[in-house]
């Protein structure tokens, strides 16, 4: 069975060193780079199963690494972060990141986060043409491939996950709690309004209006819910 790689960019040595034996003791292969660079390098020579990537490196942002990464492929990245700053987090996750992780962590915490990351990255298990359709939008769950109007959208892996959720209750609330449980965890412990980012980057790539969505309406203190198949055909 072929053993799945990590690619860790990360400066800090008190970390990468730690982190890598664990993480092949958990059966992983590692990659380990130290500056922006030398990580994308890497990445370009050997595509990884996910990239946990530091924001703060010697020789730029994090979040650039990111821009470059999400450019040309859609493989999972874990951001790792010594700032407590929401902005960060939050730009990390506007950018494409499928989670991120503040320092410090412990590898249990990391490793976990790694693995849920990978689970709903992985193959999907679905019949091969089993469809979700809703109006003009349309989502193969094999291919994991969404269109709108025929056209591809390109969605993030938290992204789609949320979009099918939705769709599986098209007309329906779909609560906070669910989609919590559903797209992260059950046991997440992250701050609820990473759900608002995710899904206000959903809406601008379903080319919703904020102030008058189609597609993804918010229902206050409550959660989210898509149009059902009859309000669309209106």
């Amino acid at each position: 069975m072929n053993r799945r790689a990590i690619l860790l960019i990360e400066d800090e040595q008190s970390i990468s060193d730690p982190l890598s034996v664990a993480l092949r003791q958990e059966g992983f292969d590692v990659l380990v780079a130290d500056t922006a660079a030398a990580g994308l390098e890497s990445f370009r020579s050997r595509t990884p199963d996910l990239v946990l990537l530091d924001v703060m490196l010697p020789d730029g942002d994090g979040k650039d690494v990111l821009r470059e990464i999400r450019g040309s492929t859609r493989v999972p990245v874990i951001m790792l972060t010594a700032r407590g700053e929401e902005m960060d987090r939050v730009l990390g996750l506007e950018l494409g990141a499928d989670d991120y992780v503040t320092k410090p962590f412990s590898a249990a915490e990391l490793i976990a986060r790694l693995r849920a990351v990978l689970r709903r990255s992985g193959p999907a298990t679905e019949p091969a043409g089993s469809t979700l359709e809703v109006g003009d939008v349309v989502m193969n769950l094999e291919t994991h491939r969404v269109t709108k109007g025929g056209e591809h959208v390109d969605l993030t892996v938290k992204e789609y996950e949320l979009l099918r959720v939705l769709l599986e209750h098209a007309g329906k609330v779909v609560r906070r709690n669910v989609l919590v449980e559903e797209v992260w965890d059950p046991n997440w412990f992250g701050s609820t309004k990473t759900v608002d980012v995710h899904m206000s980057a959903l809406r601008k790539k379903l080319g919703d209006d904020p102030g008058s969505p189609t597609y993804v309406h918010t229902v206050r203190g409550v959660g989210f819910r898509f149009a059902s198949p009859a309000e669309l055909a209106e």
